[in-house]
């Protein structure tokens, strides 16, 4: 049953960059729009249990919870923003795999912020940030736009990095249903905001465009993150870590095989330093520090993506 549910997470977060690629290429939604109904769909999905099982949690939210949730709620919709316009701009396998630098940046966060690291931390960053370099080396060479796009990507790989900070201290006293509907409320509100500053229609479209947006909210918001979630229950949290990495060649052999995207042999290259630096930088995370002494917003862990 781990097996399957392994499988069903990974081809859930895995399907999330090809899915947004091909909705955006082929329909009239707007990037916006797929940041928007996704994490409204999301809010209502984890908002109903505790509303029937428990509402009065929501009422026990205090400034502090409500205070990291928003910083949550900020880094997440500005996560969204750049992940999914980076995908208009460079290849499906180069956005997911930069933006999955995510533990990377938070690794990086906690050093500038005093937390020590096992040398393999050190090892396995340096590893990761070559093949970026190798990756913005080819696309820079490319075209400019496809430069921009995996910049965009590694922005929000780090926003991605923030959400997963903050979220750890909003969770210290609240349930994975109050936070997520909370924290996902609030981010579609910001992203309709930022809809409205930039004119981009959060309505309005086709048939297609619609099954695109529910396609992602399904399989990477509720499937591919519900199974990694169950998992965490039964297995190792090293080894669900290590298990989502195969999120980054995932959407690359998607993206090849449905979108027909090739790409030069050092982007490849990139690919494979990337996930085996982050392989690396995830073991040295677990391994380095014992994070059941210390506050969740502190233990040194690689928490599922957002994508």
């Amino acid at each position: 049953m781990n097996l399957f549910l392994a499988t069903l997470g990974v081809l859930g977060v895995a399907s999330s960059g090809p899915l947004i690629a091909a909705t955006l290429g082929a329909t009239t939604v707007t990037a916006l729009a797929i940041a928007f109904w996704r994490n409204a769909i999301a809010a209502a999905v984890m908002a109903t249990p505790t509303l029937i099982r428990e509402p009065r949690l929501f009422g026990r939210i205090g400034r502090y919870e409500f205070r990291w949730s928003l910083v949550a709620a900020v880094a997440l919709a500005l996560h969204f923003a750049c992940f999914i316009t980076s995908l208009q701009l460079t290849s499906v396998a180069a956005a997911t795999a930069l933006v999955c630098l995510q533990s990377a940046w938070i690794a990086i966060i906690q050093l500038s912020r005093g937390v020590r690291h096992r040398w393999q931390v050190l090892v396995g960053l340096g590893v990761s940030f070559g093949g970026v370099v190798a990756i913005t080396g080819f696309d820079m060479g490319t075209s400019p736009d496809a430069l921009l796009g995996d910049l965009l990507a590694m922005a929000g790989g780090l926003l991605a990095g923030i959400y997963t900070l903050a979220g750890g201290r909003a969770r210290q006293s609240m349930t994975t249903g109050t936070y997520t509907a909370l924290c996902y409320s609030m981010c579609a509100v910001l992203v309709a905001v930022l809809a409205a500053f930039t004119r981009q229609p959060l309505t309005g479209f086709d048939a297609g465009g619609w099954l695109g947006v529910l396609a992602i909210t399904v399989c990477a918001q509720l499937v591919g993150h519900t199974a990694f979630n169950h998992l965490l229950a039964t297995m190792s949290p090293l080894l669900v870590s290590m298990i989502i990495l195969l999120e980054i060649p995932g959407a690359a052999l998607l993206a090849a095989v449905f979108l027909n995207e090739t790409l030069p042999a050092g982007t490849y290259a990139g690919l494979a330093l990337i996930l085996g630096g982050l392989a690396v930088v995830v073991a040295g995370q677990r391994n380095g520090m014992g994070g059941r002494d210390k506050p969740p917003g502190e233990r040194p862990v690689a928490e599922l993506g957002a994508d």
